[in-house]
């Protein structure tokens, strides 16, 4: 409790507050003296006692009655106004409160205070959020208030934003208790909601009379590895991925688990569903995935998300109309088809909010469906109604996708900007082992590598100056290139792509290598590897390179939707929002730094395991490698995962991409690498913001290692969330503020700026999918084999029907734009970076003049993003019709945008 409401807890703040106002008599009527209002006085018994309570019901509006409990001498009258969303105004008594002393004294008559909150009215702004009020006499003696324990006393779910205390008559001295958090109905356990006041403490600093609420209400939260969740706990443990497969529908739905020695990831949040009948390792499938109830969205964004399940849910709608053993495989039959997807003939605003844009894509959705055809042409009549938003790419530059520019530009400012990495080793030689893969050594030789460069320079010269970056995919998916070659509908090689730095800053793509493994008994076909380049001045030539494009592009889209973007972010996040809510408290200080980075991510990530990443789900049924993507994403995380490397300078500095200078400052490899040049301004612009809020609340090194609290989120992190990786050495510990700060940092910069730069450009990018294809259908008519001569007969008769059998076919690319449109897109609610505060860090002086800051430093970076996208010499964001790069700009409206910098990852 603050100073001032300690003061108004004085006796002198004790006058019979009701006199003034009203007169009674003990069994009459109560006459107000001015307004016309009707009161009665009655005695009841509640949960704490007798009380004389005033009723008062107004007859001049339809304000409900109020409640006013009549002070005693040395009482003060305090006044609790609670502000809900989902409140039925028919339920005049609605919550059950009791407020706690901060003080642990014997000597007292009471810790906790009881009362009743009941319906007041809305808020005069926000119509649609409701006030509750609660009056209580509270000993003079009671001390700080420091909780309000909360139960519900009806029926029905209500989200409670917070909850503010006063002195009656002095609202200037009130104290505010955080809330956000859904309160359970009636019906649900007993178990009462605590709730803290905005100032936060380190355990050490804990007032003693809520010390063991504090303890508690980490137990309330903290799961033991049993029992089944119920959709109104709020239990936080941990689980393998057990519930991607449905075996107990289809054996071909089984999926491996993912967790554990065979197959390492990180854990997500329990459910305790029961196991499946045929395979006991797996969690069987529901309708209903638990996720903690704090961790839903609030009313207002679920309203939201109601709007984009019905969207989803007309997804199968559009299976319905393709997914059949005839259509599903179709191919566009040529790009004017591809191109009538889009309207680009008018010119439409973007949506106000994106209930508006989900409401629009259900529609289009709703007139593409038509039902089943055996004919191409029925199924394209019924896709006439469907009619996408030309994405910001296309509208630029209707060509860019087709041009080798395009293509080299967008490794560095696309939609994967995190694997391009330097050369810095020649030959290139795969680490899998040659009696099972085939042959080690690259087919990019030396004199392949001068030709193309020119003969400017030696290969060794190339790789001392730092001109040859390559995008690696060779060693990462030829494991899983036979299995997926026996799933219908696709294809898969190895591959690696070479690039050449010009003089202008700019990438060339100077070669492509796709390889194929050895085949797998019985089918023992020798490994195939071939080189595509460029410069090809014939047109077969020139189509295989084209071709070997789409091919590469599917293994970047893969790669950067399983690795890159789900992996490192969502999914590498979950375990850091379990452990905080087992380990940390609700007033600890990093979890009220650490809380607005994990909104909602643990709801989107259920939702993804329900629709996207499970077995046959879309990420399976149009992504490459099909059925095999979550063991890919297993596989990337086993080997390459590390937390000390998921800061930004640590990754660009592993990659190549940037060197650290003895002053600790970054040289870029690359001047204009669009990514790292604005991410380096946001990473340490959230980097000073985290020390300054660090520094705040431990003043040395032994305040941080000895925060139980803190040491057992950070231990939990390493021991559970990522039990398979708890004994690598590059674990950070926690050991300074400088630790500290760095480990926060990184959470907080994954969470923001790494899921932006991977995520809200899909749709701007992806969203005309020849520019990035998800899946390559169809193998090179080159490649070694029974079939060769026949393809290549048909590859040079139709060259673009070969590339548009390679492309994603007509239902893939549908569904796929059909998802990116809304994935990819703003939500009207989210907080934004330097924009939103936390009501903690407002009311706290110095944590929000270093908010400030931090706003400040987020329109400077703005500034700056907006002068280096009008620079003409920064090539790789500016020029005639290439995309300017906005992904940092903190600010963006709903939709898609192609910029916005929310602190979470909620979409």
């Amino acid at each position: 409790m603050t100073a001032p409401l300690l003061a108004a807890l004085s006796p002198s703040h004790c006058p019979s507050l009701l006199t003034s106002t009203i007169s009674a008599s003990r069994h009459g009527a109560v006459t107000p003296r001015r307004g016309r209002r009707a009161c009665s006085w009655s005695t009841a018994r509640g949960r704490g006692g007798t009380v004389s309570r005033i009723s008062c019901s107004s007859t001049l509006d339809d304000t409900p009655a109020g409640l006013i409990t009549v002070a005693k001498p040395n009482y003060v009258k305090m006044k609790a106004t609670v502000k809900v969303e989902h409140a039925d105004p028919s339920n005049r008594k609605v919550l059950h409160l009791e407020l706690v002393s901060s003080d642990l004294d014997s000597r007292k008559e009471k810790t906790s205070i009881p009362g009743d909150a009941y319906y007041w009215g809305t808020d005069p702004i926000r119509g649609h959020e409701f006030l509750l009020e609660a009056i209580f006499d509270v000993p003079v003696s009671f001390g700080p208030i420091g909780a309000v324990l909360v139960e519900n006393e009806v029926d029905k779910k209500m989200f409670l934003i917070n909850i503010v205390v006063s002195p009656d008559n002095n609202e200037s001295a009130s104290v505010t208790f955080e809330g956000n958090s859904w309160i359970k109905p009636k019906s649900g356990d007993t178990v009462k909601h605590v709730f803290f006041p905005l100032k936060s403490y380190l355990p050490s600093e804990t007032p003693p009379g809520v010390e063991s609420l504090r303890e508690s209400e980490l137990k309330a939260t903290s799961g033991d590895g049993s029992g089944e969740r119920n959709k109104w706990d709020r239990i936080y443990d941990y689980e393998v991925y057990n519930d991607l497969g449905k075996p107990d529908i289809d054996d071909n739905l089984t999926r491996p688990v993912l967790g554990g020695d065979v197959h390492p990831y990180p854990r997500r949040c329990r459910t305790g569903r029961p196991r499946s009948d045929k395979d006991p390792s797996s969690e069987k499938a529901g309708n209903y995935v638990y996720v903690p109830k704090d961790e839903v969205f609030s009313p207002s964004d679920e309203l939201e998300f109601l709007l984009n399940k019905g969207l989803m849910s007309s997804t199968p709608g559009l299976w319905t109309m393709l997914d059949t053993s005839e259509r599903k495989s179709l191919s566009f039959p040529s790009f004017t088809a591809i191109d009538s997807l889009f309207d680009d003939t008018v010119v439409e605003q973007p949506p106000s909010t994106v209930s508006a844009m989900l409401v629009e894509m259900a529609r289009k959705l709703l007139n593409a469906w038509r039902p089943a055809s055996d004919t191409m042409e029925e199924a394209l009549q019924a896709l006439k109604g469907l009619k996408f938003e030309m994405p910001q790419l296309i509208a630029s530059d209707r060509f860019a996708w087709f041009r080798d520019e395009e293509f080299a530009r967008q490794t560095l400012s696309g939609l994967n900007p995190l694997s391009i990495q330097l050369v810095t080793e020649f030959p290139f030689v795969s680490k899998l082992d040659e009696k099972e893969y085939g042959p080690r050594e690259s087919g990019l030789t030396k004199e392949l590598i001068e030709e193309q460069i020119g003969q400017a320079m030696t290969v060794e010269e190339a790789v001392e100056k730092k001109k040859l970056f390559m995008l690696d995919y060779h060693d990462m998916l030829l494991p899983f290139v036979n299995d997926v070659r026996e799933l219908d509908g696709t294809t898969l090689y190895g591959s690696r792509t070479l690039f050449f730095l010009t003089e202008q800053g700019t990438l060339r793509p100077i070669a492509i290598e796709l390889t194929r493994p050895k085949g797998k008994p019985p089918i023992l076909a020798e490994a195939w590897s071939q080189v595509f380049t460029p410069q090809q001045w014939d047109g077969t030539g020139s189509w295989l390179w084209k071709l070997a494009k789409a091919h590469v592009l599917a293994h970047d889209s893969g790669y950067h939707q399983l690795v890159n973007h789900w992996l490192r972010t969502h999914c590498c996040v979950e375990p850091y929002i379990i452990a905080a809510n087992r380990q940390l408290s609700r007033m600890h200080p990093i979890f009220r730094l650490l809380h607005p980075h994990f909104r909602y991510t643990m709801q989107i990530n259920a939702k993804s395991r329900e629709k996207l990443i499970n077995a046959d789900g879309i990420i399976e049924r149009a992504f490459s490698p099909g059925r095999y993507s979550m063991m890919l994403s297993s596989a990337a995380y086993k080997e390459h995962w590390r937390f000390d490397m998921e800061a930004l300078p640590a990754d660009l500095i592993r990659r190549g991409m940037a060197v650290e200078e003895e002053d600790g400052t970054l040289t870029l490899t690359i001047k204009d690498y669009p990514y790292a040049n604005d991410g380096l301004l946001v990473w340490e612009s959230i980097k000073e913001w985290t020390s300054d809020y660090v520094k705040h609340y431990y003043s040395s090194a032994a305040d941080v290692t000895g925060d139980k609290e803190l040491n057992g989120w950070w231990d939990e992190v390493r021991t559970q969330g990522h039990a398979d990786k708890k004994d690598e050495p590059w674990w950070p510990k926690l050991d300074s503020r400088e630790s500290l700060v760095q480990v926060l940092t990184s959470i907080m910069w994954v969470t923001s700026g790494h899921h932006a730069a991977v995520n809200f450009a899909q749709y701007p990018l992806a969203g005309y999918f020849p520019n990035r294809p998800t899946i390559a259908r169809k193998k090179m008519p080159v490649e070694e084999g029974p079939d060769r001569a026949e393809h290549m007969a048909d590859f040079r008769a139709k060259p673009e029907k070969e590339l548009l059998e390679v492309f994603p076919s007509q239902f893939q690319a549908v569904l796929v734009m059909t998802v990116l449109h809304v994935l990819s897109s703003h939500w009207p609610d989210e907080q934004h970076m330097g924009r939103h505060v936390e009501p903690a860090w407002e009311a706290d002086p110095i944590i929000k003049s270093a908010f400030q800051k931090l706003q400040d430093n987020m329109l400077k970076n703005e500034e700056i993003i907006d002068e280096r996208n009008g620079a003409g010499d920064l090539r790789n964001r500016c020029g005639a019709g290439v995309m300017p790069y906005e992904l940092f700009k903190r600010s963006s409206g709903a939709g898609d945008t192609g910029k916005g910098l929310p602190y979470s990852i909620s979409i």
